[in-house]
């Protein structure tokens, strides 16, 4: 028999000795250092002279574990890349815990070590939070909030309206990776060498070109609605089009595979440790070295170049043929961050 220490009991969430034992044991030992010393109800953080940025999202996932990650990298990794994408550093983050009843404190341990071994990675302070209990079965374990502040990386300047024809589109590395893992977990694909979640930090790679930050026109992480859905809305409402090469566009053996079997379309699966930029064509070459340096850009790519093929957004297939990248009508991989 388990003991109920083992679980999380909706006691927990309810401001007595249980959750009170649940912070001490679980959140201050990780996380009780600097502004969340003490456990004041809103944490003061250093002052910031310039803009702030700031972001937050839920992440939901089912299931919430799976190859390469679980649903604590999300939350820090995904909320980072918001604002490192947007041109700011991430600084602070908050997380708020929805925990179901029963959920076994194992697998809570499991992902608050990952919440504090991504913020170390990504150099940021888990600087508040809060933790409620749901009863069992008014969610899927664990739902985490997390919202984020970082500073405004003056060299920056992004907006799609300073795209021209002839932009570089550079990817970061292999597209499609996470929402094929979560799919693969999800229905218990067990495939040799399948795929992996790319969930990771894209950090490195922005903090690394700011020598070229000038020429960087537009930034952002493909994650729901993948590739198709970032250039498709970058393009839209504006006299420019995209033009893809496939043989440009790097996938692993895992995710490709999986997608080829189901029908998917790869560039329709969501990515969370990768980054699309648009840059001047005079420094993509540039960047795509500095990325290629660092493990989280070996496989970074020149994937093609705006154009003035208005709202359009065309692939150029391995056959020579071109076809329309277009976004698809419904949910296409369901709770994937």
């Amino acid at each position: 028999m388990n003991s109920l220490s083992d679980r999380i009991q909706l006691a927990h969430g309810r401001g007595g000795r249980l959750s009170l034992s649940l912070i001490n044991d679980e959140i201050v030992p990780r996380f009780g250092k600097g502004p969340l010393d003490g456990l004041p109800d809103a944490a003061t953080l250093g002052s910031i002279s310039g803009d702030i940025v700031f972001s937050t999202d839920s992440y939901v996932v089912s299931p919430y574990k799976f190859s390469g990650g679980n649903i604590g990298n999300l939350a820090v990794h995904g909320t980072v890349n918001d604002i490192f994408v947007s041109g700011g550093s991430a600084k602070w983050l908050s997380i708020g815990l929805i925990l179901e009843e029963g959920f076994p404190m194992s697998e809570l341990q499991l992902i608050l070590d990952s919440i504090k071994s991504s913020a170390d990675e990504c150099e940021v302070k888990i600087v508040t939070g809060d933790t409620k209990v749901v009863n069992k079965g008014q969610c899927d374990g664990i739902y985490i909030n997390s919202a984020g502040i970082g500073e405004k990386i003056k060299e920056f300047n992004l907006s799609k309206s300073r795209l021209a024809e002839g932009d570089a589109i550079i990817v970061s590395g292999n597209v499609g990776d996470h929402g094929m893992a979560i799919l693969s977990a999800r229905e218990g694909v067990n495939m040799e060498n399948g795929p992996v979640s790319d969930t990771a930090s894209v950090r490195s790679l922005v903090l690394s070109i700011c020598q070229c930050a000038s020429k960087v026109k537009f930034m952002r992480d493909p994650t729901r609605g993948g590739v198709a859905a970032v250039l498709n809305e970058i393009v839209s409402g504006t006299k420019l089009g995209a033009a893809l090469d496939s043989r440009k566009i790097p996938v692993s053996n895992g995710a490709g595979a999986l997608a080829e079997i189901l029908g998917i379309d790869i560039l329709n699966v969501a990515c969370e440790g990768r980054m699309i930029l648009i840059c001047d064509r005079c420094v993509a070459d540039n960047i795509l070295s500095v990325w290629k340096s660092f493990p989280e850009g070996v496989n970074a790519s020149i994937m093609g170049y705006i154009n003035n093929e208005a709202q359009r957004v065309i692939l150029k297939t391995v056959t020579g043929g071109s076809r329309l990248v277009d976004l698809p009508a419904g949910e296409l991989l369901p709770r994937i961050c």
